[in-house]
């Protein structure tokens, strides 16, 4: 019993414990690959966030470890990343007031509340908050980090130590300090980048930056590149980490509470659309919660073992799959190599250069450009286009924090938009009687004497108004005013709004004064027990509830038809003046109970 529950709470233990060893030369195959494309990737986020390059490699080890246990994909890598990566240094850099220490100590913390977060919201099954950001938000806030990390890397490349912070400003000084340029370091940079793609043309499954980044160290160790004023990483310490005190006010805290919040939504829903990707790919499902749980325990895990927060490694998810890794042992693979580097080669990252380390930064954020799939949305959908455009341009002229939460009011504004005003359509059938939406490009008719409405969106007190308003100029548009009036309320009924249904009973009074039943068509369960409990009273001559569009028109069509045959007798029988007496037999023979039950 104690076993199943483990399992649960951990599903890579478990397949762990049930390990095939046909397996086993996979993912150590795999579990080296991805340390090779992790190492130098995870320094250089470090230098990106202005710590000590060794924290990027503490960032690694832990979280790897914690998400093979909890985690339930086979592919995925979980490791420093980009979006993440800026969010933290976006948030913490004006709180460090350049004291780096404090910095390291901010990102720590920053990192555990993110974790918190996670777990918070697995705990409450908030798993469906991966859908929470749109794919365009995501896109430009993506494009936006790339551009701006490629351009804060402007400086390690050409050895410029002039230009600004801001990205807008920084590219408005680079043209005039291109005079500051420094030879050597620029030098070393563009060979670092012609290593990089000759590689990956030549030996596309090796690891580029990682052969790229030996290369330049060993040159800076047997040229002692540092005699030309060519920069390097420097002392990175201890191989393993220490456990610094506290040393910032505590009111600094209140500060973290919302970036911590932002970083750990912009985390899942890139953790989760990484994940799901591979897992479709490899023919299986994630647990969405269970992925929240894996994520905030390896966050609070990279926080105690001193680290940054972490989020889902695209790269090195793909490097991982590529290299046919079949389950979560290539983490731990990964995190040992990882942890063997960091415990007996430390001092030989010391002599990195900074401007390969640049270069690497930049090709490993190149990726993560994509105009084409941006303009492609252009002919698609011009609001989701706009939205991308939005984010990317807020990302790059207020800055991160500021605007991601731009786009997100921008992106919550459009969704209530089209809740607020939603389209509608008037329906009719063709002729095999098969409804569709009439529309002025096809022959789709309307159905004698019945107008059929659908509203594209559920009904709630802030749109009822709007739906009362629409369905009223439908009807008087019509050339000859309808007896029948069909509304789809399988889309528009989804719950028991009381603004709705006063609004609903208001609809009814108006349409009994001309003469028109309304007819409710689908969910006639749940339908009948709201009308009931907002004590609705009702006639079958003024609003019917049926199961479905068909069912209404059937019925409608059954009592036209006795209503003719009516008509018919009366005429037939004028003469004999006894019409009275015939009307009430028609009254009673076009009742709903011949052709509607309510057990229909």
């Amino acid at each position: 019993m104690i076993k199943a529950r483990l399992f649960v709470w951990m599903p890579g233990l478990k397949t762990l414990f049930n390990y095939q060893r046909a397996d086993l030369g996979p993912d150590v195959k795999a579990g080296l690959s991805v340390a090779a494309v992790a190492l130098p990737v995870a320094i250089a986020y470090a230098e990106l966030m202005g710590v000590n390059a060794i924290v990027g490699l503490y960032s690694c080890i832990l979280p790897m470890l914690f998400y093979a246990l909890f985690g339930t994909s086979k592919q995925l890598i979980i490791g420093p990343d980009a979006a993440t990566c800026a969010v933290i240094a976006a948030a913490v850099a004006p709180l460090a007031m350049g004291d780096e220490t404090v910095r390291w100590q901010l990102i720590i913390v920053m990192s555990f509340m993110t974790g918190v977060w996670c777990l918070i919201a697995a705990r409450f099954r908030l798993g469906t908050f991966a859908d929470f950001l749109s794919r365009p938000i995501l896109q430009g806030l993506l494009n936006g980090v790339a551009l701006t990390i490629i351009v804060s890397q402007i400086s390690k490349v050409f050895g410029i130590t002039t230009l600004p912070s801001g990205f807008i400003e920084r590219l408005i000084a680079f043209p005039l300090a291109l005079v500051e340029t420094h030879i050597p370091t620029l030098l070393v940079a563009i060979v670092t980048l012609v290593i990089t793609l000759v590689i990956k043309r030549v030996r596309s499954k090796w690891p580029s930056l990682l052969i790229a980044m030996v290369l330049a160290t060993a040159a800076s160790i047997l040229f002692n590149l540092e005699q030309y004023g060519i920069s390097t990483v420097g002392d990175l310490g201890e191989g393993l980490p220490h456990i610094p005190l506290p040393d910032f006010p505590p009111s600094l805290l209140r500060d973290l509470v919302i970036p911590s919040l932002n970083l750990a939504v912009i985390s899942f829903v890139s953790f989760m659309m990484t994940a799901r990707s591979f897992a479709s790919k490899n023919g299986y499902t994630v647990d969405a919660d269970q992925e929240l749980r894996a994520l905030g325990m390896a966050n609070i895990a990279s926080a105690f073992g001193q680290g940054f927060a972490v989020s889902a490694a695209s790269s090195r998810t793909a490097v991982n799959d590529m290299m046919g890794g079949k389950t979560q042992l290539v983490s731990l693979v990964a995190a040992v190599t990882i942890l063997a580097v960091l415990l007996f080669s430390i001092n030989l990252l010391e002599y990195i250069p900074m401007p390969a380390l640049g270069m690497v930064l930049i090709i490993s954020t190149y990726s993560l450009l994509s105009f084409r799939s941006i303009f492609s949305m252009r002919k698609r959908n011009r609001e989701a286009f706009f939205l991308c455009v939005f984010t990317l341009c807020a990302v790059l002229v207020v800055g991160l924090i500021s605007g991601v939460g731009l786009a997100v009011l921008l992106g919550l504004l459009q969704f209530v938009r089209v809740i607020f005003r939603p389209t509608d359509q008037l329906l009719g059938v063709d002729e095999h009687g098969m409804l569709h939406s009439m529309t002025s490009e096809n022959d789709i008719q309307e159905v004698d004497g019945v107008l059929i409405y659908r509203f594209n969106s559920p009904l709630t007190y802030f749109n009822v108004n709007y739906f009362k308003e629409r369905l009223n100029k439908h009807l008087d548009n019509q050339r000859k005013r309808p007896a029948w009036v069909i509304v789809d309320a399988a889309v528009s009924f989804t719950h028991n709004d009381v603004s709705v249904f006063s609004t609903l009973n208001d609809i009814v009074t108006s349409l009994k004064a001309k003469g028109v039943t309304l007819v409710l068509a689908g969910r006639r369960t749940s339908l009948n027990r709201w009308l009931e409990q907002n004590k609705i009273n009702r006639s079958d001559d003024d609003l019917l509830v049926v199961p479905d569009i068909y069912f209404a028109i059937r019925l409608i069509q059954s009592k036209q038809q006795i209503q003719m045959k009516c008509v018919e007798e009366r005429k037939a029988q004028e003469s004999q003046r006894d019409s009275g007496i015939l009307e009430h037999d028609c009254e009673d023979r076009i009742t709903p109970t011949d052709t509607y039950s309510d057990n229909s």
